[in-house]
């Protein structure tokens, strides 16, 4: 069996600063960007990586939730706890300089964990937790 993660899903609060923060600091390449009725999908993936994308879309759109249901989710994304993605590189301190520099929201510098990862954590403009891992 052979497969491969082609997309993942992160929720936007604000699309332009996604954007930004996506193409312009992580330097995702922007492969879609699709508005309907006021909203936008967003698609985006590592320069030289065209089958692994993550799509940004608005969150709590689904036609079959509650408005209590997008309130609570909503909310989870406020503070941070609705999902998360791990990225990896082979120089985490040279990215993690750029996010510092960038201002981004920075939950841990690079720290080697118990566990034999080194990583570092921070949110993206919608409170989506990145952790970024070094690989060799």
């Amino acid at each position: 069996m052979d497969i491969t993660i082609h997309y993942a899903f992160l929720p936007h609060t604000d699309p332009d600063a996604s954007l930004a923060f996506y193409r312009d600091t992580l330097g995702f390449e922007v492969r879609n960007d699709v508005g309907y009725e006021g909203m936008r999908w967003i698609t985006v993936g590592p320069a030289g990586q065209p089958g692994t994308s993550i799509v940004l879309h608005p969150p709590a759109t689904d036609p079959g939730i509650t408005e209590e249901e997008r309130r609570t989710v909503l909310e989870l994304i406020a503070k941070g706890s609705y999902t998360a993605i791990a990225f990896a590189t082979p120089d985490l301190d040279e990215v993690y300089g750029k996010l510092e520099a960038s201002g981004a929201e920075v939950l841990q510098e690079p720290t080697d964990q118990p566990y034999g990862v080194r990583d570092c954590a921070l949110r993206d403009p919608a409170g989506n937790l990145i952790r970024i891992n070094e690989v060799a």
